[in-house]
């Protein structure tokens, strides 16, 4: 089964689940329908961890409590005009504790492709994670909610990064996160404030592989997010992400997103953003859209 297949399967089971979703209520024995608030559980990232759309938060993906245990699953599209990024993956937390994900991605590169005489069309890579919660919370406590993560990366077509200069087919990410939500906290609307801190090597992500010639060494590189919640059903905001430069052979910009997130109910979650990642292998001014969905089980 493709990647696009994979996403439309998924996009028609969680539909089918909208509306069982939208009787649930406080009386309900269906957990989903008692635990967190809506919308605490974030949406999901195109590298499994839950947050926004390219930045990591600190919550934890679906809406378990502390006593409970919550999955989702979730398929991500980005499209540049020259690149596109089809992401599928799934994430499971106990206790509102621990977050285990697990994501499959493919980047199209046609134009590049054409432009390099390449032989392949696509770069696929697979990742693992791994998050914690270590204190606080996102609503209840005067100190933001922080976790420490670990997203391991695999490149499974290592031809082209190795060819313009990457080192490793494979590398480790370390995440810091801290998230507050700030009652009232923006013109009387709820603010939300996320900060992660990324150690990392990885060239776009680790689509491009690890390290290079120009540096092999992590980096602490700063990441940013911040939203208004207009209700309880509405988010907009921000996100920004600062990348590695490692390769002589392409320049890494920065990347960053304006992004609106729908959560009609605690089953599903969507997320369409307006995306600028400058230049990517070559080709300037990436810019395009992004669209997720995701669904809490």
């Amino acid at each position: 089964m493709t990647m696009n297949r994979l996403f439309l399967a998924l996009i028609t089971a969680v539909l089918c689940c909208t509306g069982h979703a939208a009787t649930l209520d406080l009386n309900s024995d269906d957990r989903i329908s008692r635990s967190r608030l809506l919308a605490t559980g974030g949406a999901s990232t195109i590298e499994g961890a839950a947050g926004g759309g390219i930045v990591p938060m600190a919550v934890l993906a679906g809406y378990g409590a502390q006593e409970e245990q919550s999955a989702v699953a979730f398929g991500s599209y980005v499209d540049t005009g020259d690149y596109q990024l089809e992401v599928v993956g799934g994430a499971w937390s106990w206790r509102n504790r621990i977050e285990l994900s697990f994501v499959q991605q493919k980047l199209t590169h046609d134009s590049l492709t054409e432009a390099l005489s390449l032989p392949t069309g696509s770069i696929s890579q697979r990742i693992i994670s791994a998050k914690v919660r270590v204190i606080g919370d996102l609503i209840y406590t005067p100190m933001p909610q922080i976790s420490v993560g670990v997203q391991h990366k695999k490149n499974l077509d290592f031809f082209v990064p190795g060819a313009v200069g990457a080192k490793k087919d494979s590398g480790t990410d370390v995440n810091l996160t801290a998230t507050k939500l700030i009652l009232g906290g923006f013109f009387s609307r709820n603010l939300l404030l996320n900060a992660n801190l990324r150690y990392t090597n990885a060239n776009q992500t680790g689509l491009v592989g690890f390290g290079g010639d120009k540096n092999d060494d992590k980096e602490l590189l700063p990441e940013v997010s911040a939203g208004v919640l207009l209700n309880r059903h509405w988010l907009v905001g921000t996100e920004y992400r600062q990348k590695p430069n490692n390769l002589s052979f392409i320049k890494e910009d920065d990347w960053q997103t304006a992004f609106i997130g729908w959560f009609p109910n605690k089953r599903i979650a969507l997320v369409a953003a307006y995306v600028d990642l400058g230049e990517v292998a070559t080709f300037k001014d990436q810019t395009g859209w992004y669209l997720s969905l995701q669904g809490s089980f």
